[in-house]
């Protein structure tokens, strides 16, 4: 059973190196109730850092089942005028954000696609405004994940129910570097400095693209935005403040050209979107935009992805994560995107980072599609690298550059 110490590390690290939450500054925690004593302890350790207000947004996805399995879509699609005034309220406030992830992969599995795919169509316009405030680091936001009976029996299948969420507790606390004698929020100071020398190394050869190739199939370039930049780690929010959107991370990452995008990639890993697995696609792309793919299971799904709006066949971040790293050789699929992502290069159907783009955060939407930026309203990232992996950079010269083999950099 993981420890009280563990729990308050791990709550320490999502509060002051994750969200990093200012003096006075409001954190808002997005959470399901079976993470509650974990939240107690971030909101305990948040007022501890300072901030001068914590409100927590429950959900339950056990009702959350229930609701899209006997509502019609015409409710399920009515976003009540005051869950928008809430989120305006707070980002008026200047706020910052802590997700607290726990989802059992494939509950919704035996819900109408067509259900789901309108209710979030309808949630993600009711909240398009104010979807730069974190796509755009104007204030600080970060995703955490904490286990649950479910999610944990799907990735040990094996062990009985407590031995699982045991092991997956443990999977979780390495993947974010806490152990019971370390300070983890030192662990990821070194951790953000090592991903920041290889953001350095890639902002310097001011690649024109990338081709990506593997044994699986893959073969892939993908030109990326004139003026790109590198990211990875930690990001600097518009109030100064240096957080973590992602814990963990093992990612260094930029922007696509939404049009420079041509050739076949074959997914590595299996992909949860809408409540539902995705596995064994693979998806064309010409001139940037997936004009073909098929999956052996789930393609209902991905084509409810692929086809979620304008912006949703393009690309919006390509990532790139060596194979040897701490979450792949783990060994262990999470079947949760936080976490498989940085286990594997990874492709994002949708939109782009603006902090992607030199002086991007800075640039209205119509200046950032000018230069080739994709909008879209979701991001959702698909994992296809491979221990064999090779990539070479092409320079504005038409030279190549190797930047991967066998699955990792050259540098």
């Amino acid at each position: 059973m993981v420890s009280e110490k563990a729990l308050r590390k791990y709550a320490q690290l999502a509060v002051r190196t994750g969200a990093n939450v200012q003096k006075g500054q409001m954190l808002v925690i997005t959470a399901d109730v079976g993470s509650a004593d974990f939240v107690r302890l971030c909101v305990e350790e948040a007022y501890r850092a300072g901030a001068g207000e914590v409100q927590v947004n429950w959900g339950d996805e056990t009702v959350a089942k229930l609701k899209f399995g006997n509502e019609s879509t015409e409710t399920l699609c009515d976003i009540a005028p005051w869950r928008v005034e809430q989120k305006r309220d707070c980002i008026d406030k200047k706020c910052c954000f802590l997700y607290i992830e726990s989802a059992t992969p494939g509950l919704l599995a035996d819900i109408d696609g067509a259900k789901l795919q309108a209710a979030r169509t309808a949630r993600e316009i009711a909240f398009e405004p104010f979807e730069f405030y974190t796509m755009a680091n104007h204030g600080q936001w970060s995703i955490v994940a904490v286990p649950s009976a479910g999610w944990a029996k799907k990735v040990f299948p094996e062990l009985d129910d407590e031995r699982a969420l045991d092991a997956l507790w443990q999977a979780v606390l390495t993947s974010v570097r806490i152990t019971d004698d370390n300070d983890p929020v030192e662990e990821w100071r070194s951790h953000n400095a090592d991903l920041l020398r290889y953001c350095r190394k890639m902002n310097d050869f001011r690649f024109r693209s990338l081709h990506f190739q593997n044994e699986k199939g893959t073969d892939l370039t993908v030109e990326l935005i004139p003026n790109h930049v590198w990211e990875g780690g930690c990001s600097t929010a518009k109030n100064g403040a240096v957080f973590n959107p992602n814990m963990p991370t093992e990612e260094v990452f930029t922007m696509p050209y939404r049009f420079g995008v041509n050739g076949r990639v074959y997914a590595a890993k299996p992909l949860s979107y809408q409540g539902k697995m995705i596995d064994g696609f693979w998806i064309d792309f010409k001139d940037g935009k997936a004009v073909n793919f098929a999956a052996e299971k789930g393609e209902e799904t991905l084509k409810n992805l692929i086809e979620f709006d304008e912006g949703s066949c393009y690309l919006g971040e390509v990532a790139l994560i060596p194979y040897n790293s701490p979450i792949s050789n783990s060994g262990i699929l999470f079947f949760n995107t936080l976490f498989d992502e940085n286990a594997s290069c990874h492709l994002a159907l949708g939109a782009s980072y603006p902090e992607n783009v030199r002086g991007g955060g800075d640039m209205k939407r119509e200046e950032l599609n000018k230069l080739g930026s994709n909008y879209s309203k979701l991001h959702c990232d698909f994992m296809f690298g491979s221990a064999d992996m090779r990539i070479d950079g092409m320079t504005a010269r038409g030279e190549a550059v190797p930047v991967f083999r066998s699955g990792s950099f050259v540098f």
